[in-house]
């Protein structure tokens, strides 16, 4: 049996509250390395091109609050 499906398996037998502490968890996980590579990106100048057009769109009136 491969790692993976035995992991399934144990989850498979958790009870409600086990599974959402794992999923809770694995979503804090999830999140955190997002975080890290957002920051990442950020620091790398990779997000500069999103930030200079939504910029460009705000002066040029083509925004509107939400």
């Amino acid at each position: 049996m491969r790692k993976v499906e035995h992991i399934e398996q144990q989850i498979s037998e958790l009870t409600r509250d086990e599974f959402a502490e794992l999923r809770n968890w694995v979503l804090e996980r999830d999140w955190s390395a997002w975080d890290v590579q957002i920051k990442i990106d950020s620091q790398g100048g990779k997000l500069d091109k999103h930030l200079d057009a939504a910029l460009a769109d705000f002066k040029s009136g083509r925004t509107r609050e939400m």
